[in-house]
């Protein structure tokens, strides 16, 4: 029985079965693979709960997503980052992170949007203005920063993680969750999600092998991320010893946590050489950056169904 294994992004999100589901449905939807159907598994790594104190209940906003709208859904929280009063190091690698996705300081600690721009988002059809496109750079800033040092973060009054630990264990420990009939294992990870799990495939002696791994939307090609990966180099960054099959790497080039080079084969090289297959999926509307678009996409759902060994369309 084949076994897939979802972790999802940046942002908050829905509670954990909600989001599963949703990322089910919109991969089945209109024709596409159909997990359930196949007799495939499938599971979440949830992490958007050591970052937020709850859980996002705005799931009208997810179920629009298909015309553009989740473009809400990821910009209406802010982001809480203040480089002035970070340790030297720490404030280096924010400084040169924001620098490489385009924005200041000032993005880093936004008020919450307003009603009304909230209201501009949800009911006209905009170009993404530049205050939140910062915004949701400033995101990846603030998260990135959290896991690559490994920072105590305290979401709720009662839990307080190491964010590093933390979301390595839950991606670990949804992988030792499957049993062993239920292979091919394939991991399909998205925005930030793509960082934890390279990291822990890379990285983590413990982590269990997996036989396939695709990346959607990914932050892997900034510099600044793959300094911090410690075993990482251009010409050999490929995890083989617990990547056993192929690695797909699959972006929408107007996609903004993808940055302006989202091909990733020549910085994750096996070897010397690029086996990565980078496959631009072009989405549509305004926030090329939604899950719920890419999980819609012709190539992403063959390369899905090729690695599941299932039978598409």
């Amino acid at each position: 029985m084949a076994t897939v294994v979802f972790i999802h992004g940046l942002s908050n999100k829905p509670e954990h079965e909600y989001l599963l589901n949703l990322w089910k449905r919109k991969l089945g939807h209109e024709g596409g693979v159909s997990l359930d159907d196949r007799g495939v598994e499938s599971s979440m790594v949830y992490w958007a709960n050591v970052l937020y104190p709850s859980a996002d209940t705005d799931l009208a906003a997810y179920e629009s997503a298909a015309s553009g709208d989740e473009v809400l859904v990821e910009g209406h929280e802010a982001v809480t980052l203040a480089p002035d009063k970070l340790p030297p190091d720490e404030a280096a690698f924010v400084a040169r992170l924001s620098r490489d996705v385009g924005i200041t300081a000032d993005d880093l600690d936004p008020a919450t949007l307003s009603k009304t721009e909230r209201d501009q988002l949800r009911y006209e059809r905009v170009p993404l203005p530049a205050w939140l496109r910062n915004r949701l750079m400033a995101k990846l800033v603030r998260d990135a920063h959290l896991y690559f040092f490994n920072k105590e973060f305290t979401p709720r009054a009662s839990e307080t993680f190491r964010v590093r630990d933390e979301l390595r264990k839950r991606f670990m420990d949804d992988l030792h969750a499957v049993k062993d009939d239920c292979h091919p294992l394939v991991v399909v990870s998205h925005s930030m999600g793509t960082i934890i799990a390279y990291d822990c495939l890379m990285h983590e002696d413990d982590c269990p092998p997996v036989d396939g791994l695709i990346t959607i939307g990914s932050p892997l090609g900034l510099d600044e991320v793959q300094d911090f990966f410690p075993k990482w180099k251009r010409e050999d960054g490929f995890p083989s010893d617990k990547l056993r099959g192929p690695w797909i790497n699959i972006f929408d080039r107007l996609d903004l946590v993808a940055g302006a080079d989202p091909r990733i084969a020549n910085d994750y090289q096996k070897k010397g050489s690029p086996v990565i297959e980078d496959l631009e999926e072009p989405n549509w509307g305004e926030w090329r950056h939604s899950i719920s678009k890419y999980l819609q996409g012709k190539e992403l759902r063959a390369r899905i169904a090729k690695l599941l060994k299932v039978e598409w369309p």
